[in-house]
């Protein structure tokens, strides 16, 4: 089992992480341009995406071309993770979608489930799990083996906005065979479990704080 790590390089997502880390966008700005850098980073995401031969017939000829061959499953980890979601039913617009909630503990930093929707058997099924922050690498981890348990093939791919070291390193640990794609590896992890330089925390940065 092994962790392949992408990191895309790209002016257009260099330029949207820009304005995600930046401390004076706002929350709708914000959400733009999290839909704005996931298309670049799910659409490398699925660049290995298993695809059939199909003929097509142009106005002028037939030709071969290619369809994805089954449905992706589309994992969102909420809630941060629902900021990517727009892009990649944008990318599969016939994909199916199940979501896992998992909080951090503040005070552990340890993960814990709030709510599972998934398919009973993910046999076959190539699965996309969406998270833009990839910190500790705990709720990752907790839910691409909730995937893995349901028969999802592996590697299992992850699409996420920042990385960092420390998250790459615990799941490397955990025996999955995965391939994350980021715009980002950063510096670190600090005493909070916060990316650095990072962008702060993500959900609350869609979708307000919580109340």
């Amino acid at each position: 089992m092994s962790v392949k790590v992408t990191v895309v390089n790209h002016p257009v997502a260099a330029e949207a992480l820009t304005h995600l880390r930046d401390q004076n966008s706002s929350n709708q700005f914000f959400r733009a341009e999290m839909r704005r850098l996931s298309l670049v980073v799910i659409a490398e995401a699925l660049r290995d995406v298993p695809t059939t031969k199909v003929r097509v017939t142009t106005p002028l000829a037939e030709t071969d071309g290619i369809k994805i061959a089954q449905r992706p499953v589309l994992v969102p980890i909420l809630r941060a993770g629902l900021g990517m979601l727009p892009a990649a039913m944008e990318l599969l617009p016939d994909a199916d979608i199940a979501v896992v909630g998992v909080q951090r503990d503040e005070a552990t930093h340890q993960p814990s489930e709030y709510v599972a929707k998934l398919p009973s058997r993910l046999d076959g099924r190539h699965c996309i799990v969406l998270d833009p922050m990839l910190a500790t690498g705990g709720s990752l981890e907790y839910g691409c083996k909730l995937l893995a348990a349901r028969g999802a093939p592996q590697p299992i791919t992850i699409a996420c906005v920042l990385a960092a070291p420390e998250g790459i390193a615990y799941l490397e640990r955990s025996g999955m065979d995965l391939h994350i794609v980021t715009a980002s590896i950063d510096e670190r992890l600090n005493e909070n479990a916060f990316i650095v330089p990072g962008l702060g925390d993500a959900g609350d940065r869609q979708f307000g704080p919580p109340h």
